[in-house]
């Protein structure tokens, strides 16, 4: 087998394992090499239109009801310790709150995952893809007002389960050291990702990469001015790292709802600050 010919076989397989198990990272340049310009070929063949934006198709509570909703889902009340471990109470909730003290169960899976109505910025079909329906159709809202006007955002990274995020986990810490792993991925159990309702968003000003200069960028800025109206936060901002227990992410938006993401927005607070006030 020529050189060539190697080469073409090992960048498929890579594109293989990365999109069926979601263990290859997006950043790396191999990857980036190996997708070329295929998210318009993926967007093409077939994947859900992308419905207009309207604000009242948003499910609303009455102020009575979102009290109760938000004291249920308080931080203190939806926790459970098992085996020396802090499991949390409403896996199932759009306010579930998981980071490096709260853990989902290793058998969780959402159960309503469905394949996010937008474009990606790789192509096939892949786990990634999907979202709980409710953020779903959010994130296709979201999508479809940032084309409106003239931003253009592509999808990257969704649900994620539990053992891909181990073998995420895993790979990072044998290259870079579980330390240094710790700041930038999550163990699993620990992932956003799993609850279904996170996506990585990206653009082609950053090369679809996730870096911190997507929140430089036009895309980016965007993205963190208008997310809310949607019902979605940047999860973990510049400057919180301490409260959230990762570094900044300009690109990974997580849904909570409009009610509570826009009180999250309009006080510069972590999703952990905001749900410890209940």
């Amino acid at each position: 087998m020529n050189a060539l010919k190697k080469t073409v076989l090992i960048l498929i397989v890579l594109i293989f394992v990365s999109l069926g198990a979601g263990i290859l990272s997006t950043q790396t340049p191999l990857f980036q090499a190996a997708i070329g310009n295929c998210a318009k070929a993926d967007s093409d063949a077939g994947s859900t239109p992308i419905t207009q934006p309207n604000a009242g198709s948003q499910t609303t509570m009455s102020k009575t009801e979102m009290q109760q909703f938000l004291y249920d889902n308080a931080a203190s009340r939806t926790i459970s310790k098992k085996d020396g471990i802090d499991y949390v109470t409403n896996s199932t909730s759009t306010l579930v709150l998981v980071n490096k003290q709260r853990e989902l169960d290793s058998s969780y899976v959402p159960p309503d995952l469905v394949k996010a109505p937008v474009e990606f910025s790789f192509c096939g079909s892949s786990p990634k893809q999907e979202m709980r329906k409710v953020a779903a159709d959010a994130l296709g809202q979201l999508f479809a007002s940032a084309k409106q006007e003239g931003i253009e955002l592509k999808a990257v990274s969704g649900y994620r389960s539990y053992q891909s995020q181990r073998a995420i986990f895993n790979a990072y810490a044998r290259t870079h050291g579980e330390e240094e792993a710790n700041t930038f991925s999550a163990h699993p159990g620990q992932s956003e990702h799993q609850t279904g309702l996170a996506m990585d968003v990206s653009s082609a000003s950053v090369h679809y990469r996730l870096e911190d200069r997507y929140g430089d960028t036009k895309e980016g800025k965007w993205l963190k001015a208008h997310a809310a109206e949607f019902g979605f936060i940047v999860r973990y901002e510049k400057g919180k790292e301490t409260e959230t227990g990762y570094m900044y992410e300009p690109w990974h938006v997580r849904y909570v709802g409009v009610d509570p993401a826009k009180e999250i927005q309009k006080s510069g607070i972590t999703l952990e600050v905001y749900l410890a006030r209940f």
